[in-house]
């Protein structure tokens, strides 16, 4: 795989750097009439709460296909739901890439909501039928952080349908920050920017709050014809913490309106995101030191109204952290790891 150079997302401020980095690897694509050879193939899954993203690479760590399907988080849809949605994208890869599936030899599977053992165990047997020797179930965040930096040492925010920032130091230790869910913490995601929206379209209804041009934007997207009727359309058995957090899109439309409101919601996003950063950095003793700290998901749509409060927050504790989007895509690193691990068992 090869990585396309890209634009920061913004441009540089003081004190804190952000440094030319290619946005992901963009791999080629093998040519149909190329000669099929005896070839290590692997498997690199992104499964989060909102979509499931599966590539499946060769051993010249190209990409020869990719497939998508629906949310994969099991404490959200449910253990079977999660293997379906991992299931589906890995056969549309396949297919995409004219292998069989059991051309694979290995796949790392990074899912949203598998921070504990037992449901990772339970993934694992879910997914045995896919009939992949080798299948390691890691977090999102895990296969984040490796794309971030490729192992080296720095830090991930991820800020998708919920958020959370992990880091590794010059020692190998880890540590995170976030991952609390919508209702203890998610701050900053997309679910968090969401709510803060919709709130404040009660708080105008009610004459409490300022007026903006959030107003329309439920009614739009929740299909409901007066504003009042969002307090029993939010709550209907239907309205998922993923169907919410899909509002996060116009909350971020709006601000790059310039609607104040709305920019207000994403500059606290930032700060958010930013004070998560921190406590990582603090927690590793990074603030000397001078690392990368990369960025993944739909927040991140807002470009310099997000960054910004990020690049301020950080600066002030890590002077020497510059902020980039991740060397990997996701779904890439987790092939790539699992391509590492690949080697790691033939050497051995």
């Amino acid at each position: 795989m090869r990585a396309k150079q890209a634009r920061p997302a913004t441009a540089p401020r003081s004190p804190m750097k952000t440094k030319r980095e290619p946005v992901r690897l963009q791999a080629k694509r093998r040519q149909r009439s190329a000669p099929p050879g005896a070839q290590s193939l692997v498997l690199g899954v992104d499964g989060g709460g909102t979509k499931t993203r599966a590539v499946v690479v060769d051993a010249r760590q190209m990409v020869l296909g990719e497939g998508e399907a629906g949310p994969s988080n099991p404490l959200r849809v449910g253990v079977g739901e999660a293997a379906k949605a991992v299931r589906e994208a890995t056969e549309r890869a396949c297919q995409n890439a004219g292998v069989r599936r059991l051309e694979i030899v290995a796949a790392v599977i990074g899912l949203a909501g598998v921070k504990r053992a037992d449901l990772r165990q339970s993934m694992r047997v879910a997914l045995a039928e896919l009939g992949i020797k080798s299948i390691v179930i890691v977090t999102d965040a895990d296969i984040a952080l490796y794309g971030a930096t490729e192992g080296k040492p720095g830090l991930v925010i991820i800020a998708g349908t919920g958020s959370i920032c992990c880091g590794v130091n010059a020692r190998g230790r880890r540590a995170c920050a976030g991952g609390w869910g919508p209702v203890a913490g998610d701050e900053g995601s997309g679910s968090w920017v969401a709510r803060r929206g919709l709130q404040a379209v009660a708080k105008w209804s009610d004459g409490r709050g300022r007026k903006t041009s959030l107003v329309e934007s439920p009614r739009e997207y929740i299909n409901v014809s007066k504003t009042e009727d969002l307090s029993t359309a939010v709550y209907a058995p239907n309205m998922t913490n993923n169907r919410i957090a899909g509002f996060g899109r116009h909350v971020i439309e709006a601000a790059k309106r310039r609607d104040a409101v709305a920019r207000e919601i994403v500059d606290e996003a930032g700060r958010e995101l930013g004070f998560a950063a921190n406590a990582v950095i603090h927690k590793l003793k990074m603030e000397r030191e001078r690392f990368q700290v990369a960025y993944v998901g739909g927040v991140f749509a807002a470009g310099a109204m997000i960054l910004d409060p990020i690049r301020e927050q950080v600066g002030q504790h890590a002077r020497r952290a510059f902020l980039a989007p991740p060397i990997l895509a996701p779904a890439e690193a987790a092939a790539r790891m699992a391509s590492e691990g690949l080697q790691l068992a033939l050497a051995g």
